[in-house]
C-alpha cells in the first residue's frame, strides 16, 4: 500500500471513530443515495428547465455539466486511474451500502453533485446554497461510508466545478444568442414584432 493511501486510510479511520453513530448510519446511506447516478440533480435540471420559464437556461446547464461530468469523471478518469477503493484495502470495514463495483478515482457522486450546484451558484439560482450544502454532504458520505478516499472526493469536487464552468461557459459563448437559446429561455417571443 502506498503512503498517501494509508495516510488516506487514517483519515477515514478518525472519521468512522469520531462521526460515527447511529443516526448517522441512517442518515449517511440515504444521502448519497441521493446522488445515485446523479438522480436528485437530473431531476432539479429538469424541474427547472420545464417548470421555470425565467430561469429554462440554468436547468440547460446543470443538465449540460451533468452531461461533461459523466464523461470525464466516469468514462474517462475512473478506468485511466483504476484506483482501488478503501473498502477493499481496508476489508475488515462493514459497508453500510452495497460494495460499488468501479475505481475509485475520483468520486462520481461528488463530480456530479458539484457540477451541478457549482452551475447553480455561477447562474446565482436562488436555492444555490441549499444546493452546494447537499453536494457538501454527498460528498461527506462517500468518505463517511469508507468508499471514496479524500483524494477521490477533492478530485471529484475538481472536476465538478471544472465541468460546471464549461457548461456555463459554452451557454454564455455560444448557445445564449442563438435561436435555439433564445427559443429555450422565450426571449425570441419577446422580440418578435
Amino acid at each position: 500500500m502506498n503512503p498517501l493511501s494509508a495516510a488516506e486510510l487514517g483519515i477515514l479511520d478518525w472519521i468512522a471513530a469520531h462521526c460515527q453513530s447511529a443516526w448517522m448510519d441512517v442518515l449517511m446511506p440515504a444521502i448519497t443515495r441521493l446522488g445515485d447516478s446523479g438522480i436528485i440533480w437530473i431531476l432539479l435540471g429538469f424541474a427547472i428547465l420545464l417548470f421555470s420559464r425565467k430561469e429554462r437556461a440554468t436547468g440547460f446547464q446543470v443538465l449540460t455539466a451533468l452531461l461533461l461530468s459523466l464523461i470525464f469523471c466516469n468514462l474517462l478518469l475512473k478506468h485511466a486511474v483504476g484506483r482501488i477503493r478503501p473498502c477493499d484495502l481496508n476489508t475488515a470495514v462493514e459497508l453500510l451500502i452495497h460494495r460499488p463495483g468501479d475505481p475509485s478515482f475520483p468520486s462520481g457522486h461528488t463530480s456530479a453533485s458539484f457540477a451541478a450546484a457549482m452551475v447553480l451558484v455561477l447562474t446565482k439560482w436562488r436555492g444555490r446554497w441549499a444546493a452546494m450544502a447537499l453536494a457538501v454532504l454527498i460528498a461527506f458520505s462517500r468518505l463517511y461510508l469508507y468508499v471514496h478516499f479524500p483524494t477521490d472526493v477533492l478530485g471529484g469536487a475538481l472536476v465538478g466545478t471544472v465541468c460546471a464552468l464549461l457548461a456555463v461557459d459554452i451557454w454564455r459563448k455560444w448557445l445564449d444568442k442563438t435561436a435555439f437559446g433564445r427559443i429555450l429561455t422565450g426571449t425570441q417571443e419577446e422580440n418578435a414584432p
